[in-house]
């Protein structure tokens, strides 16, 4: 029997059926026999990039301040410096005291040994003989130990003003020092920031099963240092080997059932809170998202290598876990 509808009579002429008088009763419309169209649906919106500046503006914020931090230290630094200083000032300023004292004492000295050298110069001119001869060796005897403490005290005074010179020279060489390392700091931050924001522009994107946003994941060491930075979520690697209880990470449990290395396929069972689910054939840096009554947002889980019978990769938990409504 045809699928089509049979033809009017008198079709096979070839001559038009003749036009009816009056309108012909409704009849049913025949039946269609075509498969109906597939239907469209529309593709998920575009993940906004607000959530990739925030991230950027809040690792540069903590930048921001590790720089403040520094500027801190080195300004705690400076200031002992200046106590430093106004120690070594003030040891000067005795010194000179001290040297002053000397100074004086000596001047005393030197005088009480002047008057005996006249005493000594008078009893010599009275004297004869022997008694001349002695009183004038006591003269060369008395100037020579004038010339001697003259001379030690000369040198200690020398040596003293050297010491202080030598303090104030050590400040000046630790603050050319402190002001050098603060200029390899900066240089440090700025490299860092420039590698953190280059490494998050290269963060691989992946659509999570869950929410169908798109989340970032890190493929490599590098990559999950960047993401650790930003410090939207807490992450704790793992390598899970086959074996016949699951394995705790974190607050879950992992259970490696398969591991196919030439494929870079694996599958597992996932428990968290007393439930367990299995995640079948599954990929690399593929992101595998489930809910815990700890958080409001997904747990998200991705393996970065599949080797023979173990698995590597990170478990990012949400900073903020509570009840779930």
């Amino acid at each position: 029997m045809s699928i089509f509808p049979s033809p009017s009579p008198g079709s096979g002429s070839g001559s038009p059926p003749p036009p009816p008088t009056s309108a012909p009763p409704p009849t049913e419309a025949p039946p269609q026999y075509y498969a109906a169209p597939p239907q469209y649906y529309a593709p998920p919106p575009a993940a906004s990039g607000s959530g990739k500046i925030w991230a950027l503006f809040a690792a540069i914020v903590l930048l921001i301040g590790a720089n403040v931090y520094l500027y801190m230290q080195l300004d705690a630094v400076k200031k002992d410096l200046v106590k430093a200083s106004d120690l070594a000032q003030n040891r000067l300023d005795k010194l000179e005291e001290s040297t002053s004292l000397t100074t004086r004492t000596n001047r005393k000295t030197a005088d009480e040994l002047k008057e005996q050298l006249e005493r000594a110069r008078r009893q010599a001119n009275a004297a004869a003989g022997e008694a001349k001869e002695e009183a004038l060796k006591k003269v060369d005897e008395t100037k020579a130990e004038l010339e001697a403490a003259q001379e030690r005290d000369k040198q200690q005074l020398t040596s003293d003003i050297s010491q202080v010179r030598q303090s104030a020279d050590t400040a000046n060489t630790k603050v050319a020092q402190v002001d050098t390392a603060v200029t390899g700091v900066k240089s440090d931050v700025a490299q860092t920031r420039s590698e953190l924001e280059k490494t998050v522009a290269e963060l691989k994107r992946a659509t999570g099963e869950l929410d169908g946003h798109s989340v970032m994941i890190a493929t490599n060491e590098k990559e999950l240092k960047a993401l650790q930075a930003l410090g939207e979520r807490n992450y704790i690697q793992f390598t899970v080997p086959k074996q016949k209880a699951p394995q705790k990470v974190g607050d879950i449990g992992i259970l490696l059932k398969r591991a196919d290395p030439k494929k870079n396929r694996y599958t597992i069972e996932l428990t968290a809170d007393d439930k367990t689910v299995e995640k079948k054939d599954r990929g690399v840096n593929e992101p595998l998202q489930f809910m815990t009554s700890k958080a409001k947002q997904p747990y998200e889980l991705v393996v970065n290598e599949v080797k023979k019978d173990t698995i590597v990769g990170y478990l990012a938990v949400p900073k903020v876990l509570n009840t779930r409504n």
